[in-house]
């Protein structure tokens, strides 16, 4: 084959690449040590079996993200190394669903989390966002930022365009708690994950013939044209419901880089036109999980980075690298929200690119206007260090973000 002789075949170690409780906004060691060994290398993480290449510049990682011959399906087949003590997605569930199977699932709630979809619920999402922030005004300093506004916020936002009724919130917000988290076991995740799905299946067999324009009407009246199975149906529903509460995480890490950098703060308090592309170069910096999030496995062999991956080898990218990756991004640990253009894959990239992601900006704009504009004075009420952050959770933020004004 033409170019063969330019491929590696002599593989790089295997480093061993632990779970970390990374304090504050930290960019993973590990990983920064990961990119400068080269656009390809091997990991093994806590869980799981084997190793798996571990692909990190931006280039690359977009191509795998986007290239069919890298099957997410197939992982279902394999005991892969893996961050997480179990498999957060069940069989079937869209996040582990090839095209065109995936694209169809997709489809069937697609009108949910288009720009016209979301516009739908901004009013709502704004009103539930003043009511807490009255309320945060109400109860006076000091106050936890993540309890009072960034944990409750997000969860009636995902409930309003899931179709969750506002009385069943408190049940979704614990269930995707104890899934999201590695540090109760196997068993109370899966089981949480088990109840959630119990859940959404009666919510969406008592919608087989609705016309309404949320997800769990979308699903059913789809599961009542025929065109998913229950099982499909209820997959998806859990792995959006679980998505919509990552922006408590993101949005904690948001406003703790804010508080940290005063004179950033003061900023976009002065010209809020430049908010949204300051949330955009946020989103692009905050190290939003910990290590890496579902593989793929290599359905024949594929050259990436002047590296052979073999047919049936286990393989990860990394978004938070490809958004340090130097050669797009110039001075990629410095905040910068002048940056432009700023192709950020923080929503990740290709066909399973995050459905929520027009949803997730949408909120985190609301939060940025609500809360710079409406509490001007707002400053940590602690020393930086004193932030505690999530003990052996899969998506990293703030367990509290105590604040005054």
């Amino acid at each position: 084959m033409t170019g063969e002789s330019t491929l590696t075949e002599v593989r790089p170690p295997v480093r061993h690449w632990p779970a970390l409780d990374l304090p504050g906004s930290q960019f993973d060691p590990v990983l920064a040590e990961l990119m400068a060994e080269g656009p390809v290398t091997r990991i093994q993480l806590p869980n799981g079996e084997g190793w798996a290449w571990l692909v990190t510049r931006y280039d690359d990682v977009r191509r795998v993200a986007n290239d069919p011959r890298f099957s997410r399906e197939a992982v279902m087949e394999k005991q892969v190394t893996r961050l997480a003590p179990h498999f957060i997605p069940d069989r079937g569930a869209v996040g582990f669903l090839d095209p065109p199977d995936h694209t169809r699932l997709r489809r069937s709630v697609a009108p949910a989390f288009t720009a016209k979809g979301v516009e739908r619920v901004r009013q709502k999402a704004r009103a539930m966002l003043d009511e807490l922030v009255d309320d945060l005004l109400r109860g006076g300093p000091p106050a936890d930022l993540t309890s009072a506004v960034l944990t409750p916020f997000p969860i009636a936002v995902i409930c309003e365009v899931m179709g969750v009724p506002s009385g069943d919130r408190h049940s979704m917000h614990l269930w995707t708690q104890l899934i999201l988290s590695s540090a109760h076991g196997k068993e109370v995740s899966e089981r949480a994950k088990r109840e959630m799905a119990a859940y959404f299946s009666d919510l969406i067999g008592l919608r087989e013939n609705s016309t309404g324009e949320d997800v769990t009407s979308l699903l059913g009246a789809a599961l009542g044209r025929g065109e998913l199975t229950k099982e499909q149906a209820v997959g998806l529903a859990v792995l959006l419901q679980i998505g919509g509460e990552a922006v408590t995480a993101n949005s904690g890490q948001l406003f703790y880089l804010l508080l940290t950098r005063p004179g950033l703060a003061e900023r976009l308090r002065a010209e809020p036109e430049i908010r949204p592309r300051a949330i955009d170069e946020l989103l692009r910096y905050i190290p939003h999980r910990n290590a890496v999030g579902l593989s793929r496995i290599a359905l024949e062999d594929v050259e990436i980075g002047g590296v052979r991956i073999r047919a049936g080898d286990a393989v990860y990218i990394s978004y938070l690298a490809a958004n340090r990756d130097p050669d797009v991004f110039p001075d990629p640990d410095t905040i910068d929200v002048s940056r432009s253009p700023n192709p950020h894959v923080a929503f990740g990239f290709g066909p399973h690119y995050c459905p929520g992601g027009i949803l997730a900006r949408l909120e985190e704009e609301l939060l940025a206007d609500a809360l710079l504009d409406r509490v001007p004075g707002m400053r940590l009420a602690v020393p930086p260090d004193q932030v505690f952050f999530r003990k052996g959770a899969l998506i990293r933020g703030p367990e509290a973000l105590p604040v005054t004004w």
